[in-house]
């Protein structure tokens, strides 16, 4: 069996979440920036290099939200690390990026993940109970599965949130107690890493900090990126909206009968008019992935359960280039697998996570409440 992902707890002003965050995920901290340095060392990347790129892209963190960063330099200090990896954890996409491209890097005025997932949501017409499903599978690096935590941060300023991300980081997917929750999974076009853009991490968390749906798309909608990302909204009131994002355009697909499934290529007809689609490459099992989990569920509109949701999720066709990726060698010669299926309940505020589930398909459950 595999261990379930720890659940951290964290209070107070930004500074003591950070600190908090940074003792009691030590552990996990630490092999993630292990696994990432041992990247960057690979790409001829000093210490020195990388402690220059974090302080020319420290002002566009500090512009879109300087209590995320004072939060980072908490982490930082309750793990006894440094700040500047702890930026890589929450930026590390981008950070490679401006590595490999200086005239990128030149463009910084105060100013994706390369994961292949498959998310869905399940709207009230087509689920059993007529309450809202969202979930998705992360596929990733294996040894994510050791670093990963489920984070509950009780908050002042706005809704607890609750969320699945590698340690260090400030959100993933996850939900808030104002019945909004979030996917987001890989996409990649032709006009990637061509500006310098808000990392990843910072935006979900931004979503996820919303108490309004309307304030959480717009976050989602407006916010520049360096490079593409598909993102899931949904709303405990049996709403949801998939967007595209391109990185300085925003591309939105609708459910069709109840349901949005989305892999990792382009579904906007609209984008695809304007750029490449150059992701496949590195993810040709896209292009069947969510055309399985959608014929696995339709036949069950209406009464679409959970149970139905983790089984389309575990779905193991043409294996090992499935839904539900067991341990195995990627494109770049990475060891790669589904590192975690996670399944979110917003009008319960329930999040349902199994690690590495072709290995172990055991559910552990988070909420707000022990």
């Amino acid at each position: 069996m595999t261990t379930p992902f720890p659940l951290i707890e964290i209070s107070g002003s930004p500074e003591q979440r950070g600190k908090q965050y940074g003792k009691q995920a030590a552990d996990r901290i630490y092999k993630g920036i292990e696994h990432y340095t041992g990247q960057i060392e690979k790409l001829s990347l000093t210490r020195a290099a990388l402690e220059s790129i974090v302080r020319d892209y420290l002002p566009v963190m500090e512009k879109f939200d300087p209590n995320h960063v004072v939060e980072l330099r908490g982490i930082a200090m309750g793990a006894d690390i440094s700040f500047e990896d702890v930026v890589l954890l929450n930026a590390r996409t981008e950070i490679l990026k401006l590595a490999a491209y200086p005239a990128l890097r030149e463009s910084l005025i105060g100013a994706g993940d390369l994961d292949g997932c498959t998310g869905l949501v399940v709207l009230p017409e087509a689920s059993a109970n007529g309450q809202i499903i969202h979930a998705q599978n992360w596929d990733w690096k294996m040894e994510c599965a050791e670093t990963a935590v489920v984070l509950r941060i009780r908050r002042d300023d706005g809704p607890d949130i609750l969320t699945f991300t590698e340690a260090g980081a400030l959100a993933r997917s996850g939900l808030n107690n104002a019945g909004i929750s979030l996917t987001a999974n890989y996409l990649e076009s032709s006009i990637d890493y061509q500006k310098v853009g808000v990392p990843l991490p910072l935006i979900r968390r931004r979503i996820l900090e919303n108490q309004h749906y309307a304030m959480a798309i717009h976050a989602t909608y407006l916010t520049p990126k360096s490079g593409s990302n598909n993102i899931m909204l949904g709303h405990e009131g049996g709403v949801a909206i998939n967007f595209e994002c391109a990185p300085d355009e925003t591309f939105v697909t609708h459910a069709e009968r109840g349901l949005i499934v989305h892999a990792n290529h382009w579904q906007s007809q609209v984008a695809l008019g304007k750029f490449k689609d150059v992701g496949i490459a590195t993810t040709p099992d896209s292009l069947y992935r969510d055309l399985r989990v959608r014929s696995l569920l339709e036949p069950q509109l209406g009464k679409i359960d959970i149970a139905a949701v983790k089984a389309a999720l575990l779905d193991d066709f043409a294996t090992p280039w499935a839904v539900c990726r067991p341990p195995r060698l990627n494109l770049a010669s990475n060891l790669s697998a589904t590192v975690a299926t996670v399944v979110m309940r917003p009008v319960d505020r329930i999040m349902e996570i199994a690690a590495l589930p072709a290995l172990d398909s055991t559910f552990t459950s988070y909420g707000f409440s022990d």
